[in-house]
């Protein structure tokens, strides 16, 4: 693969992302009961905001930079926004660091859960390794992210959350794959969550994309999106989505009060719009 995440660390597909991460893993753990976090495509674990890639990009300027400077903002924004700041006190008022979906998974998951993080690149595996060196909970599996979640679901613990997040290289190619992967996991483990995150381009093959989750067999499905420029403009990636498979109780409500208030402060001239809405089930 020729895509590196540490370009886009910290950019307003990482806030949504990282925003309904934070918000899910917080409902799941308030139950006394173990879960496991599966992350197919986990990356590195965290991203210096200071590398030369990441200055070069300049993402984080329009994402979790802005992000942070925006005051007061609703409880789910604001829990995620202090898991930013907690992977790196010392320096939490500037964010150097930004912790990707296994940092945070880190941050909120207890000693009875676990959890697998699945990386095929060599490089970004060797990181991930080394950054959760010592930590008992969590495995590093050098392999296909899909072939994994077919292989490791159901879960003993019965009860977790997978993360579904690709890097979209060929992107009708990646919608294909996610669908018929989530299809073998839905028939091994249908009550397990999962969320999946997706660009939003154009309109049409967002819809698309939908209705092929649905025809999958998806009994609960709630979508979440914010977008920074209008749908179908040629800005590239006009914003990106969360859909997300039997979502814990209330975290739609949490989330959709959020995104508001998040993208007034990610598009202070008010381009794009947010969406949040279950496509069956509630």
């Amino acid at each position: 693969m020729n895509y590196r995440h540490a370009f886009h660390a910290g950019n307003f597909g990482d806030v949504l992302k990282h925003l309904v991460l934070v918000e899910l893993l917080t409902r799941l753990t308030a139950k006394d009961k173990p879960l496991l976090f599966l992350d197919t495509h986990a990356g590195r674990g965290r991203y210096d905001l200071d590398s030369d890639e990441s200055r070069r990009a300049g993402e984080a300027k329009a994402g979790i930079l802005r992000l942070a400077a925006a005051g007061a903002l609703p409880p789910a924004a604001q829990r995620y926004m202090e898991a930013v700041r907690a992977t790196d006190p010392a320096n939490a008022e500037r964010i150097r660091f930004y912790p990707g979906s296994p940092r945070l998974a880190a941050q909120l998951l207890r000693p009875l859960d676990r959890g697998a993080l699945c990386e095929l690149a060599p490089r970004e595996a060797a990181a991930l390794r080394q950054e959760f060196a010592g930590d008992r909970r969590f495995a590093v599996h050098e392999r296909d992210g899909y072939e994994a979640l077919a292989a490791l679901v159901p879960p003993k613990e019965r009860r977790g959350l997978v993360l579904i997040d690709p890097p979209y290289e060929a992107q009708d190619h990646e919608f294909g794959a996610i669908h018929d992967a989530l299809g073998r996991a839905l028939e091994r483990w249908p009550t397990g969550v999962y969320a999946i995150w997706y660009p939003v381009k154009l309109s049409g093959s967002v819809q698309r994309f939908h209705e092929a989750l649905l025809q999958r067999g998806v009994e609960r499905l709630f979508v979440a999106e914010l977008c920074v420029h209008p749908r179908d403009s040629r800005a590239g990636l006009n914003g990106s989505g969360m859909a997300i498979v039997n979502p814990p109780w209330q975290s739609d409500l949490a989330i959709a009060e959020a995104l508001p208030a998040v993208h007034a402060a990610l598009s202070p001239g008010g381009a794009g719009d947010t969406r949040t809405a279950w496509l069956r089930g509630s």
